[in-house]
């Protein structure tokens, strides 16, 4: 069903390309972490930018019935740095769609009885929340020469939810199997 509401649809629009943008930026970080010496820091840059395009996929699907140019405005950290303060980057954009972002677009989608958009944006907004404490464990270790923990992640192909080494028997999000994880 279409989005009714034209500001529930601008909330959408805005949120898939904040994640399309962080999905593309985590990708490029991840290649960097790895030529630095980070390779398990490379492998959660890369399952969180996977997470970012199940984000960025929910929101674009919501909006099922949309034809038309619409100009995109999303905000987002520029640069390639060292891989702490990549990480930096990460998690700084991550605490803002924690803080401030999708509170806002889920308050606005359920006033307007969005039950689609409410639903994608609570989605995003859980994952997000491991993923900004993921990026302050990598920024911790990058900063003192050492690599993440982790040895694998694992991503819910539904929702975006992240698991670092192991999926759960069911997403504590969206309900989905664990064979519904992909990993990383």
């Amino acid at each position: 069903m279409a989005v009714k509401n034209a500001m529930t649809a601008e909330n959408l629009r805005a949120a898939y390309g904040g994640e399309s943008m962080a999905h593309m930026r985590y990708l490029v970080w991840g290649e960097a972490a790895g030529k630095e010496g980070f390779p398990k820091i490379a492998k959660l840059f890369r399952a969180v930018s996977y997470s970012e395009w199940v984000h960025a996929r929910n929101h674009f699907t919501v909006l099922d019935g949309e034809i038309g140019d619409h100009p995109v405005t999303a905000g987002g950290v520029f640069g390639l740095k060292s891989t702490a303060d990549n990480l930096t980057g990460g998690f700084m954009g991550e605490e803002f769609e924690i803080d401030q972002m999708y509170p806002v677009y889920l308050k606005v989608a359920e006033f307007q009885e969005e039950k689609g958009a409410a639903r994608t944006f609570k989605w995003a907004l859980e994952a997000e929340k491991i993923h900004a404490e993921l990026f302050h464990r990598g920024h911790e270790a990058a900063r003192s020469g050492k690599d993440v923990d982790y040895d694998s992640f694992f991503i819910c192909t539904v929702c975006g939810h992240t698991a670092p080494e192991k999926a759960p028997d069911f997403c504590p999000v969206c309900g989905a199997k664990k064979e519904a994880y992909k990993e990383f």
